[in-house]
């Protein structure tokens, strides 16, 4: 009877009901028929399509529109536009964040995403994990929820082996979560220090980015900034003045020219969020994707065996008068192609990269045009940390020195030239990646050792005919070790024919050979062939303290 009585509630009400456990009592089971279920699935369907479709808009229509007005992509805008079209696979898109405090809680404070998107996509063809901060949403201010998806692509990137680039348009740290904001940026340090030397990592300051939100930029390999739009400083104006009283406006304290040409915070500058992105693919084709993977090999129709008879006539013959060193690496890469990393700060030494024969290679040389070439400070500082990005990541070195020396006076020794320019000598000795020197004038003193000299591990070194390899430069020699005597002239060129010339370095095996320079490009690629073997460790050490 009772069994008859709940079937007719069961049909009547659309349910399956009951199930006899013993002879005195039942127990009601509730659950919904076909109908039922297919009702509640197009509910939750619904309700994720509302969600994406609202993650999909960010901030919403005003906020992207005052986005466009200043010049300025949005966060998914700048993402597809640098991964190959539709490869991009996002994370965490329903995201939210979970504070309660300040009128947070309400559902007009919470934006599927919480300002951030973050995934992996292709460039070029190869894989890269990229984020993207959304400053239509909150600012693009960073919460928990926010840095716990950079830190999940992080995480992921490190264990595959693909690089991460990080696309910042940030207010900063959320204030309404407090120490929670301060801890999800401490776990991105953190991961970008574990992140080093083993995955490329590549920030593009396309917004502002303040306080505590600069440091992850500074702890990745190359930082770019978008002119006009992009600021990064520790402090804003506001704080500087009450602080200083210093009257300095965004532009000047943190904007592109103060970061690439006086600061040396950022590696370079492009005009709009478009070139930035274009640019940045540019980069990302020199590339390895890990520690674990070689230099990018492409296919390459410009010959190995070509000269370059330029090169034969590019060094003056007066010692003392200039000429530019992108000349002779334009000269010797493929096809003309070189990327210059850092153009606007310590112009008396360039770095960048090129290619050989396909193979992608490291390049420095000092520049005769600015200072004659002499190392200073910032251009060691500069030198050593691209020196130590090559080593990092399997990139071959090629160097072209034409040095008189380091550069004199108080505000170079105050500074600590000695500590800094030890960085370059440090990074240079270090690499175990091939090494081929080409001194094409001045090789003088310390600075002669320092640049990638056979003495510190060069594995091979050339001179070009116009090359002085000497202590220093000959009048002032024999100022010295004449002093007092008559007939300087003539010591000065007895000097000259002695010393500076290639010869004393060649007799002694400190140069491999003096060649023509326009079989320049020849002898390189071929070099890297012969060396694209090596295998060379340094001594164990949990790690080595280098003069910071």
């Amino acid at each position: 009877m009772a069994s008859t009585m709940a079937q007719n509630l069961c049909r009547i009400r659309g349910h399956f009901i009951t199930k006899r456990l013993t002879g005195l009592a039942w127990k009601s089971y509730v659950v919904p028929n076909r109908t039922c279920l297919a009702s509640a699935m197009q509910h939750t369907i619904d309700k994720i399509d509302g969600k994406r479709t609202k993650a999909l808009q960010g901030g919403g229509k005003r906020r992207t529109d005052a986005q466009h007005a200043r010049g300025k992509l949005t966060a998914r805008e700048r993402v597809n536009l640098l991964v190959d079209p539709g490869t991009f696979i996002e994370f965490d898109m329903f995201a939210e964040h979970r504070c309660t405090d300040f009128g947070m809680d309400s559902d007009e404070k919470k934006y599927p995403g919480d300002g951030g998107v973050a995934g992996h996509g292709l460039v070029n063809g190869r894989v890269t994990y990229v984020f993207g901060q959304d400053f239509t949403v909150h600012g693009g201010t960073l919460s928990s929820a926010h840095a716990h998806k950079i830190c999940k692509i992080m995480d992921q990137a490190i264990n595959v082996g693909a690089p991460v680039i990080g696309l910042n348009d940030s207010g900063g740290a959320r204030i309404q979560e407090g120490v929670e904001s301060l801890a999800g940026y401490a776990d991105i340090f953190h991961r970008n220090v574990m992140a080093s030397g083993v995955i490329p990592q590549i920030s593009l300051i396309m917004g502002p980015c303040a306080g505590g939100a600069v440091y992850s930029p500074a702890l990745t390999d190359f930082t770019f900034m978008i002119k006009d739009t992009s600021y990064l400083f520790i402090t804003g104006p506001d704080v500087v003045k009450a602080v200083t009283q210093e009257d300095v406006t965004h532009e000047e304290l943190g904007g592109a020219k103060t970061h690439t040409a006086t600061s040396g915070v950022a590696h370079g500058a492009f005009e709009n969020d478009i070139d930035g992105l274009t640019k940045l693919r540019e980069l990302f084709s020199f590339l390895p994707l890990s520690n674990r993977d070689p230099a990018p090999i492409i296919d390459c129709d410009d010959p190995a065996t070509r000269q370059v008879p330029v090169l034969d006539h590019i060094v003056p013959f007066e010692s003392i008068k200039p000429y530019d060193m992108l000349d002779v690496i334009h000269g010797i890469v493929d096809n003309r192609d070189f990327f210059e990393i850092m153009p606007a700060y310590a112009k008396n030494i360039v770095i960048g990269f090129g290619r050989m024969n396909g193979r992608t290679v490291g390049i420095v040389g000092n520049q005769p045009k600015v200072a004659s070439g002499c190392l200073d400070i910032n251009s060691s500082v500069k030198g050593a940390r691209f020196v130590r990005f090559c080593d990092a990541f399997n990139i071959p070195l090629i160097t072209f020195v034409d040095v008189p020396g380091f550069l004199p006076g108080t505000v170079q020794e105050y500074g600590g030239i000695i500590r800094h320019g030890a960085k370059l000598l440090y990074a240079f000795s270090e690499a175990t990646v091939p090494k081929i020197t080409v001194i094409t004038r001045k090789a003088y003193g310390g600075a002669y050792d320092v640049m990638s000299s056979k003495h510190i591990g060069g594995d091979i070194n050339y001179c070009w005919p116009t090359a002085e390899v000497a202590v220093m430069g000959a009048q002032g020699a024999v100022k010295i070790i004449f002093r007092g005597e008559d007939n300087i002239a003539q010591a000065e060129q007895d000097y000259v024919e002695k010393f500076a010339n290639p010869f004393p370095a060649a007799v002694r095996g400190f140069v491999d050979d003096i060649i023509q320079p326009s079989t320049t490009r020849m002898r390189l690629c071929r070099d890297l062939d012969l060396l694209s073997t090596k295998k060379k460790q340094n001594p164990t050490k949990k790690h080595a303290n280098m003069p910071l």
